[in-house]
């Protein structure tokens, strides 16, 4: 029997072909000779059935054929692994660790992480054809489901829904996907399973007959255009008609797309097309259509290769009948997907081959949209990395050790010293591969530094880093300026803003935070800091004023770009909440702005908008006190609050509109209202923006709102 099997896979073999998968079936027989089945039987028949699906039902050559046995072989051997390549090539080999690999994966909670375990196991196949084997492999596993213990069976068939038939149906495999659902469904259901498909077997004779009474009207019209045709019954599997119920909450007997009939044009590919719009035409001339179910993935097949046209008629008794029309190729190809082609046709053409596995893995990489038809993403720049419970963690290409704790939890990563991977030491800026176990060590006197946010590449852990480095930053600030505050007092010495913008200037900080933290880390000397304070402030009040002005520039005063005077200015960059500076809420400034710094004696440097109401004052009173400012080029992730007053001679739709507008900027709104003035309606927004000129294009869009008189920029509600 066994050669009988054997002896079909290597029909339309070549000699060399034939003694490698003769050679591999060797290897596998003897590494599991000692094994058996949950029924008895030897366990080297579930390798010879894969194979058997692989060769026939796939169509796939001989090189996957050898990887079916050598997988299973090296499964129980490992050591047989690096012997295998004089003989049977890289190729092959790199299928068999793939299948190895795949076959390690242990899901844990399959139902909240179904999406990463599929495309851990996409991501294990670097030749399509692993994705393929592995699918066929589970189908031999479900097909024999009986001889697995209860258990088995129900967590088998729970993986198979999530995992496995989803990806078959991504790739085409429809006939495949049905069958791995519907065993599924008879084991994680089997009393509804039972319900649905003995109302099939019961409705089975009625189908038939409403069949037959529907084509033969049909008949005459399809002969007169001399169209060859065969006639097929589609009715829909028990899991579908389950999902159908449970989905739209009705009874079986309301489901109207129970069965579909099919209408397969036997016709070579040059006129398939044509005739089977024709024969659309010939259908929708006997019965009414439902112009708005018409399907035409004949003109636009879908990704997988899936052609053919769906329509829904009427018959004059009143049933609704979907139909499909094909041809004999695309009804081949929505069997079994590309790989009926092949394997139906007795294709042996490597560069036909080739054309079908490069839209699988085309298939396997694109970026679908994950929607209810079960298609599902893959980014190829991903990882896949488990804990050391067995808990799959998605991260990008790339991410380090660091990286995988943070996105464990916070304060893992806050505290991560160091990791094992694979049982092995690693520090906190080793990269991952995907499969990596990654155990996280913690040390409760660990602090992050500057340093680490060139070890990450996620989102989340340079947030979380620049957040700790910032509380941090924070926090030496107030002791240093506890510090000086305590320090001036014991000197009896006063404290202003004059001195402290003084010796901000001497020291050359950028803000008073640089200059506190420099007090706490003594890299300035506290004696110096009394001797300057005391010189400074014997000297008469205007000879200290016409010091600090000779220092400074008139304020508002942008420098060109070519001028080179960047370190004469303060950046004002994402550190928006710094003991340094804050940006004033009496005008708001937003990046873009024309601003100044004016520097207080409690909240640092206050940073003011050209135009602000208090600017005036400001400039003229304080003009020593005056910092020259600017925005770094970009402030990622940021945005800024503004308030617009939008006047207008109408309200009717007024509130609607801006809406709408602020919506396509996809902007946040903090505050709204519309205020009738004397005839004229006032509507004030407060809105977060993220620069100026996002704010300058919805200024210039709302003032083309029909009424609106005028639209502008405002310091606050």
């Amino acid at each position: 029997m066994i050669k009988e099997r054997l002896d079909k896979i290597l029909l339309n073999c070549s000699e060399e072909e034939a003694s490698h998968i003769m050679l591999s079936y060797g290897i596998a027989e003897r590494a599991l000779e000692p094994l058996s089945r949950g029924d008895g039987s030897p366990f080297i028949d579930h390798a010879l059935a894969v194979a058997e699906i692989v060769a026939f039902e796939l169509g796939l050559m001989p090189s996957a054929i050898a990887s079916v046995f050598l997988h299973e072989a090296s499964r129980i051997d490992p050591q047989i692994i690096p012997g295998l390549r004089k003989e049977f090539g890289d190729e092959i080999v790199m299928m068999v660790n793939s299948l190895n690999r795949i076959s390690e994966i242990k899901p844990k909670d399959t139902g909240l992480q179904a999406d990463n375990y599929r495309k851990l196991i996409v991501s294990y196949s670097q030749d399509p054809r692993v994705t393929l084997i592995k699918l066929a492999d589970r189908l031999e596993i479900m097909r024999s489901l009986d001889k697995f213990s209860k258990a088995s069976q129900i967590k088998k068939a729970a993986e198979t829904q999530l995992l496995y038939a989803p990806l078959a149906h991504q790739l085409g495999l429809y006939n495949l996907k049905s069958e791995l659902e519907d065993i599924s469904f008879r084991f994680t259901e089997p009393e509804q399973y039972r319900i649905i498909t003995n109302k099939l077997k019961a409705g089975e004779k009625e189908r038939e007959r409403l069949t037959e009474i529907f084509v033969k009207p049909l008949e005459k019209s399809l002969k007169s255009a001399n169209i060859s045709y065969v006639l097929k019954s589609r009715t829909k599997t028990a899991w579908s008609i389950f999902r159908k119920i449970q989905s739209q909450q009705i009874p079986f007997e309301s489901i109207a797309d129970i069965f579909a009939i099919r209408i397969i044009i036997e016709t070579p590919p040059e006129t398939e097309k044509e005739l089977c719009w024709k024969t659309y035409s010939i259908v929708t001339e006997h019965y009414a259509p439902d112009i708005s179910r018409l399907r035409d993935w004949i003109t636009f097949p879908k990704p997988n290769g899936y052609e053919s046209l769906h329509t829904t008629v009427k018959t004059p008794e009143g049933q609704v009948v979907e139909v499909q029309i094909r041809s004999t190729r695309m009804d081949e190809v929505a069997e079994n997907g590309f790989a009926s082609h092949w394997s139906y046709k007795g294709v042996k053409n490597d560069k036909s081959l080739n054309v079908w596995l490069t839209g699988v893995k085309k298939m396997l990489e694109s970026s679908f949209n994950n929607d209810k038809t079960g298609e599902i993403p893959l980014q190829l720049d991903e990882i896949f990395v488990f804990t050391p419970e067995g808990d799959l963690r998605r991260l990008p290409k790339g991410a380090s050790v660091l990286d995988f704790a943070f996105d464990i939890h916070t304060n893992l990563g806050i505290k991560c010293s160091g990791a094992r991977i694979n049982g092995k030491p690693a520090a906190i800026r080793d990269c991952l591969e995907t499969g990596d176990v990654v155990e996280i060590f913690s040390n409760k006197n660990q602090k992050p530094s500057q340093d680490w946010l060139s070890c990450v590449v996620t989102s989340k852990a340079r947030a979380k880093i620049k957040q700790k480095l910032k509380e941090e930053e924070t926090k030496v600030a107030r002791e240093g300026k506890e510090l000086f505050e305590r320090r001036m007092t014991n000197w009896k010495l006063d404290l202003n803003d004059d001195t402290l913008f003084f010796l901000i200037k001497h020291y050359k900080f950028k803000t008073v935070t640089d200059f506190y933290t420099a007090l706490v880390h003594s890299d300035i000397d506290p004696a110096e800091v009394k001797s300057l304070v005391t010189a400074r402030q014997r000297q008469p009040d205007s000879a200290a004023q016409k010091e600090a002005q000779i220092n400074l520039t008139s304020a508002g005063k942008v420098p060109k770009k070519d001028e080179g005077q960047d370190r004469d200015y303060l950046l004002i960059d994402e550190k928006l909440k710094s003991v340094g500076f804050k940006l004033s809420k009496c005008c708001n400034p937003i990046p873009g702005d024309e601003v100044f710094g004016f520097v207080t004696i409690r909240e640092g440097i206050k940073i003011h908008r050209i135009g602000c109401p208090n600017a005036a004052r400001l400039l003229g009173n304080y003009p020593y006190r005056i910092q020259k400012v600017k925005w770094r080029e970009s402030i990622a992730g940021e945005n800024f609050q503004a308030t617009i007053r939008i006047s207008s001679y109408t309200d009717q739709g007024l509130s609607r509109q801006i809406t709408e507008l602020v919506n396509s900027f996809s902007l946040s709104v903090r505050y709204f209202s519309i205020n009738d003035n004397k005839g004229m309606f006032e509507a004030k927004v407060q809105l977060y923006v993220p620069d100026n000129q996002v704010l300058d294009k919805l200024l210039f869009s709302l003032k083309k709102i029909k009424g609106v008189k005028s639209v502008s920029r405002i310091s606050n509600v």
